[in-house]
């Protein structure tokens, strides 16, 4: 029968007797400080493999004061953008060390976005990401909990909390100018819904580039992200005269407006030129594969991260504003006017 010796766990001392170096040494490897000599390093991790070592991180917190967790507040992970933005912050978090606790919401309404703020300050967190596209998510962040470190995605500059943004206009404003270049008169375009701070970018950059090329500029076609708000769309499209070009806000939406239009006998590209918004993975597999516009949610991730840990190290919120540039990807979708 196993003695209670044999089924302890390993600690750091019996690393450091292992190893024969320091407790001290086996904690700044763990650490990963720098003055440490590559082959005591290697000694103390080949002691912690030899021992099936596992930190205690409920010791840390209590030595540090940190709990090595972050808090993310989502919602409606079925969006691929907010899907995207969320798997981008949990990587990028998991790279730095960090736990990450997520509440999901099925509204961004002020208080929902409170309350979830609020539980996860309770639960010990040492910062949050709020991924928070629309308005009525960023007027919580205007009363966040005292000295809780806080990144906002896609959220609103008014709030005064740093934040990470994909450049929607500019992004609308690729889409744009492609259908323009290829000799469209206008674009119509297939908004996404009030409210969201994306719908009002990509709406702002579609209307800037028509503008300023001196051309008709359309009302917006409203719709919702979804593929169905995009096939009615597309079915008020086909019945219009003289409509050449379509910039849809989303993927689906484009997916919708593809599907009305195929089933009224409308060409694509032939006849109507279609550009989506997102890049999601079935985009090059729609028929005909989809010019669109690619955000990288990686780098949205990588940033959020970045800015909330700078806050929790330096023990301030300064505001700062990283904007992430999206790309055009042209397939075939799209085609110069006949």
């Amino acid at each position: 029968m196993a003695s209670s010796t044999e089924r302890r766990l390993p600690v750091m001392a019996d690393v450091a007797r292992e190893a024969g170096v320091s407790h001290q040494t086996v904690s700044r490897v763990l650490n990963d400080h720098p003055n440490v000599r590559p082959d005591t390093r290697a000694r103390v991790e080949a002691a912690i493999s030899r021992l099936g070592y596992r930190r205690n991180l409920v010791a840390r917190a209590l030595v540090t004061k940190r709990s090595r967790t972050l808090g993310v507040v989502s919602f409606d992970t079925t969006l691929y953008g907010p899907a995207s933005m969320m798997y981008g912050i949990e990587q990028a978090a998991r790279t730095a060390g960090y736990f990450v606790s997520i509440v999901s919401l099925k509204s961004l309404d002020a208080a929902n976005v409170r309350d979830a703020i609020d539980y996860l300050a309770e639960q010990g967190v040492d910062g949050v990401v709020v991924i928070a596209p629309q308005r009525s998510a960023g007027r919580a962040l205007e009363s966040l909990p005292q000295g809780l470190p806080a990144v906002a995605v896609e959220g609103s500059h008014t709030t005064g909390v740093p934040e990470v943004c994909i450049d929607q206009v500019e992004g609308a404003r690729l889409a744009t100018r492609h259908l323009l270049d290829l000799g469209h008169e206008t674009v119509w375009h297939v908004s996404g819904p009030a409210d969201w701070m994306e719908s009002e970018g990509r709406i702002e950059g579609w209307r800037s580039v028509l503008e300023e090329a001196g051309r008709p500029v359309p009302e917006p076609l409203a719709g919702d992200w979804s593929p169905r708000a995009g096939y009615e769309a597309g079915k008020s499209l086909a019945a219009m005269r003289g409509v050449t070009a379509v910039f849809a806000a989303n993927d689906q939406m484009a997916l919708g407006v593809l599907r009305a239009l195929t089933e009224k006998g409308v060409r694509v590209p032939e006849q109507i030129s279609i550009v989506g918004f997102d890049d999601i993975p079935e985009s090059e597999f729609f028929s005909p594969p989809l010019t669109t516009v690619r955000q990288d949610f990686d780098v949205v991730g990588r940033h959020s991260i970045e800015l909330l840990l700078r806050q929790i190290d330096a023990g301030l919120s300064a505001y700062e504003r990283l904007v992430v540039p999206p790309s055009l990807v042209v397939r075939s979708s799209t085609a110069r006017v006949r």
